[in-house]
């Protein structure tokens, strides 16, 4: 299918309420092209994002009612069943499922909607000779043993890949801590963005749809503000889905990781003035004023001089946005440790403490912090 057979589909939603949600929704879901034969009869995997255990108003992870909303309508449509599944950061164990299952309301969600949750944390080998980096990832059983994959994501940004869209949610796919493995297996952005690109032609999941009535800005993918944007939106295409959340949210596609890898393979525009849009398309103009995360940087390595590139390196990583603990809000719980790929960080006395000389600026332990007690720290040299 060409770009313009893949539209992007917008609907408005102005708060979370089943009244509002369940039509935006299906709104959304009609005019992206998305249709009842493909569902029924089908088992459906709905991939929500579920980084952390959080509360829904704090905009870290995926609404339960959008969720909720997508499963009815899959039941409704005919889907043999629908299993709501993710890997979230950390291990992947039956008992933090259920814990972040109820605080970020999947519980719920499955119970009003007829949805299952997922308990299986199993994983299966999946191999895809075509993939550019990485042919082969470990995917968790319920996406391996499903017919159709929805992936359901929240608009945010995210400290290391600029844009947390549809391609980056579908991260939650590895199991547990072979998350941060990946991380450190490739520490540059431009290689990262290449291996999510390859994990999500992998997973080629059927439908993606974005939570978009409270989005985050800022630091995200946990650290950042909840920001109102007032829609939902849904595209069979990942790649030209996050192009265009690129534009809402004002940020160059070159700087997202995934995008420039999708555009470098042909799977989506250079330009989103080339996409097709459908639906409530006044909620695909940029949003004004919409902040940045702090941690978004330049790679100037790959224009250095190779004999320079030591010294410019070193400079680099003085220059490099980190990550910094403020002492006196951790409760020394060891999320940031466990989640750490380079094993920087140690508990000492109660206090988390990272180890500079090997950070490879992945924002891991940002990103897991449950209590929000770790920053990121940019030199003002990029504000010159």
């Amino acid at each position: 299918m060409t770009v313009s057979e893949y539209p992007i589909a917008f609907a408005g939603a102005e708060a979370y309420t089943p009244e509002i949600i369940f039509p935006a929704l299906t709104r959304a879901v009609e005019a992206s092209g998305f249709t009842r034969e493909m569902v029924a009869g089908r088992r459906v995997l709905l991939k929500p994002n579920l980084l952390m255990k959080r509360r829904p108003e704090e905009a870290t992870t995926t609404h339960p009612l959008v969720v909720e909303a997508a499963a009815r309508l899959l039941l409704d449509w005919g889907a043999s069943e629908v299993i709501i599944a993710d890997s979230p950061g950390g291990p992947y164990t039956r008992p933090l499922l259920h814990s972040i299952y109820e605080t970020c309301g999947m519980t719920a969600a499955a119970r009003q909607s007829g949805a299952r949750l997922n308990e299986d944390t199993g994983f299966t080998t999946l191999r895809r000779e075509e993939n550019r980096l990485v042919r082969e990832f470990s995917i968790i059983n319920p996406v391996m043993e499903a017919d159709l994959v929805v992936s359901v994501c929240k608009l945010k940004t995210h400290s290391m890949t600029t844009l947390s869209g549809g391609v980056k949610n579908l991260f939650g796919c590895i199991p547990g801590l072979q998350k941060p493995e990946l991380h450190l297996r490739f520490p540059e952005k431009t290689d990262f963005g290449e291996m999510l690109v390859d994990l999500a032609l992998t997973v080629k999941p059927a439908l993606t749809i974005v939570d978009a009535v409270v989005g985050m800005e800022g630091d995200g993918p946990s650290g950042g503000s909840p920001r109102k944007l007032g829609f939902l939106a849904a595209c069979q295409n990942p790649f030209l889905l996050d192009l265009a959340l690129c534009r809402i949210i004002g940020v160059t596609p070159e700087s997202v990781p995934t995008i420039a890898a999708s555009q470098r393979r042909g799977l989506c525009p250079e330009d989103a003035d080339a996409l097709s849009l459908a639906g409530e398309v006044q909620f695909a103009r940029p949003v004004p004023g919409f902040v940045p995360p702090h941690a978004k940087s330049v790679d100037f390595l790959s224009h250095t001089p190779r004999l320079l590139r030591p010294a410019v390196s070193r400079l680099w990583d003085h220059l490099t946005p980190r990550p910094v603990i403020r002492r006196k809000d951790c409760v020394g719980c060891g999320r940031c440790a466990e989640s750490c790929p380079a094993h920087t960080i140690t508990i000492v006395s109660g206090k988390a403490q990272i180890r500079y000389d090997r950070c490879i600026h992945c924002y891991c332990c940002h990103e897991m912090c449950p209590v929000r007690a770790i920053d990121i720290r940019r030199t003002r040299f990029f504000d010159l």
